[in-house]
This record gives C-alpha cells, structure tokens and sequence, in this order.
C-alpha cells in the first residue's frame, strides 16, 4: 500500500527523495521497526557513520520573571512574585566563567518576556559579556523573547537582532516552537508566540547569519497531521533559508511535554518513549535537508537518549549544565550530564564520542571504540 511510482515510501525516504506532506503523515501509521530501520540508514548516509557528537555549553535563564504565562511552564513568574529575579550582569559573568572552567565556550541564554526590561539591557549585557569571557560564543533570546521586545519597542524582529548582533549576540535559540499550528499552541496557552510570528523571527535572524535551531515539542494531544505539518514547516523554512542565505538551521530538537509540575498536569496525554523515537525517526526521513538530529537525554534520561541513536540521531545533545525550564516542569533534575557519562553512553552504543561545535565541527574526536 506504500507504493509510489515503483518504489516503496521508506525506500524512496532512505535514499533523500522528498516526501510530501500527506506522506509523512502516512509514516506514523507504519511499524517502529520499520521506521527505525530507514531512520537509521538515513542517519547513517548523511552523518558520519562512526561518530556521535555533543556540545560542552551551559544554560543560563537571566530571568524568569514572564508575561506570557504558559501553563505548562513551572519556571515563570510574575514581576511582583517574591521569587521573581533578573540576574546580574556581574552573575551571569560568573556562570560563564564556571563553564569556561570544565571546557564549555558556549551559552545558551533564555529568559521569560519580561515587560520592562528594555532593548539597552540586553544590549549593554551582551557587550559586558563579550568584554569578560570574548571567546564565548552566545545563543540568546528565543524567537518569543524577541516579539516581546517587538511590542515593547515598536522595533521590528530585524532592527531588534541587527542591534543584538553588533552587540555581540551569535545565534537565537529554536525555543518556542512546540508545534507549529496554532490550533494546538493557542489551546495550550493562548498567549504563545503565533506560528507566522517564529518563523518570521527565526527567518530574520537566519537573514542576518544568526544560527538558529530548529525544535519540536510532542504531547499536547496533536496528532499525525499536525505534527506532518509541523515538520514540513520546518523543512520549508530551511528550503528558504539555504536558498536566501546560504545557511538555515544547524540541526533539529525534538523533545516531549513535560507537564509534571505545572499546572497543564493531566490536561494533555503526553507523550512517552515509543511515541518519542518514532517520531524522531520521522524526523529523520521527512527532513531531508537538515543532517544533524539531537538525541533528548534531559527530557527521555539518558537510555532512551542512547536508544535514539539507532532511531535517527547522530548527535548526544549538550551537557546542559544548570538547565531550569524543562527539569521545573518534569519535576527532576537531569540537567548536570557530565562528558563522562555521555562518553559512556555513545561508548556503550557502539559509537565514537566527539565533542562539537555548534555548527557541528569536530573539536575534539575520542577514538577507542571497538568496532
């Protein structure tokens, strides 16, 4: 039943042939093995065979002082909440310094929208931190933190990151993007960024040479067809990014709702680890022109992580060190993974342990594994 001028959808997905829309939602209707076995010849003709990457950076959220208020968020707070804060500059300084300490010479900054900080802020801390730890690249302000700064300043997304860029911004975070169709985002907070508004964003920044990730969040209760849609809008994205730009997303994210803790507990089913690696062997197939898939070992534990290697995944993530926003919400802290234990796990699953960049240039490539 999966004949398509006389060849099979998974072989014509294994081979780098584009699927169309319809036909990624078709996908999820196959077996996992199935599924599994093309994601893994995907991955393995497009990424290196032997190698698994991952990134030593850190998470540093400024503030968690937010507007937007999703209820699936354990992290935010209102402004006049007593534990609402706005790091310093000075503190901030000091976390980077802690990760350039066990090797790390990426940040990922993010924060919540907060409704009074202005644009001179983020600028002055941009180029304090540039000052302080130069070496340090820093991937900021989610696509949503940028429209509050929108709204705030009547600036549009371009003049908003062109002034964050000359500041010393590197890249945006892919944060945000949950599923893109804005029936499933606006029932789960109705005040989420709209879809139009990210890609927007995410295209002003890939215009300026900003690197951006591309993410997926499953468990709102979506089902096949949005999430096909959402992929595709992904893909459709980088398609013009490449063409416009000459560079477009580095990699994809997928992760699942976690809602242990919040107060959207037990109003989506969630999603657990088989729906997890089928739909990221999905991934793998539906988006052809993006090579790099991460591995979610913060929200899935570290097995599951290992298991998604073999499911589409070519790369172990980050070591996350001091992550909030997903370890709030799950109610758990797995947000320290040390190089050791993601050595351990690549080692365990047959492959070779390199650490990246962000643009996944090889660093450092620790060979030693038996084939």
């Amino acid at each position: 039943m999966w004949q398509h001028g006389g060849m099979d959808l998974l072989d014509r997905a294994v081979e780098g042939q584009r699927l169309s829309r319809e036909e990624i939602e078709r996908l999820f209707e196959l077996p996992l093995p199935e599924l599994a076995a093309a994601a893994h010849a995907r991955r393995l003709a497009v990424a290196d065979p032997s190698i698994v990457t991952y990134l030593i950076d850190r998470n540093i959220n400024y503030s968690n002082v937010c507007t937007i208020g999703c209820p699936y968020c354990a992290f935010w707070r209102a402004k006049q909440n007593p534990e609402a804060y706005v790091l310093s500059y000075e503190e901030i300084a000091e976390k980077v310094a802690e990760l350039k300490a066990v090797g790390g010479r990426r940040i990922l900054m993010q924060g919540g929208v907060h409704p009074e900080l202005p644009l001179a802020w983020y600028e002055d801390l941009l180029r304090y931190l540039k000052r302080v730890h130069p070496e340090v690249r820093i991937d900021a302000f989610s696509p949503e933190e940028i429209l509050g700064l929108e709204r705030l300043t009547g600036l549009d997304a371009g003049e908003i990151l062109a002034r964050l860029k000359e500041a010393g911004l590197d890249g945006m975070p892919g944060a945000g993007a949950e599923i893109l169709v804005d029936e499933v985002r606006h029932k789960a907070a109705p005040r989420r960024i709209p879809t139009a508004d990210w890609l927007r964003i995410v295209d002003a920044a890939q215009r300026l040479g900003l690197y951006t990730l591309a993410s997926m969040v499953i468990g709102f209760g979506e089902g096949p067809k949005e999430r096909a849609i959402h992929l595709d809008l992904i893909r459709r994205q980088q398609d013009r990014a490449l063409e416009n730009y000459g560079q477009g997303f580095a990699a994809f994210a997928l992760w699942t709702l976690q809602t242990e803790e919040t107060a959207y507990k037990g109003k989506a089913p969630g999603a657990g680890a088989h729906e997890y690696l089928k739909n990221l062997a999905i991934a793998r197939l539906a988006l052809d022109n993006i090579p790099h898939l991460q591995a979610s070992w913060p929200t899935m534990g570290f097995r599951v992580a290992q298991t998604a290697l073999f499911y589409g995944a070519n790369d172990f993530g980050s070591t996350m060190l001091e992550e909030n926003v997903v370890s709030a919400a799950g109610g758990y802290d797995r947000t320290h993974a040390t190089i050791e234990q993601i050595h351990h796990y690549i080692r365990a699953a047959g492959f070779i342990p390199a650490e990246r960049d962000v643009y996944y240039n090889l660093l450092r490539v620790f060979e030693g594994v038996p084939r």
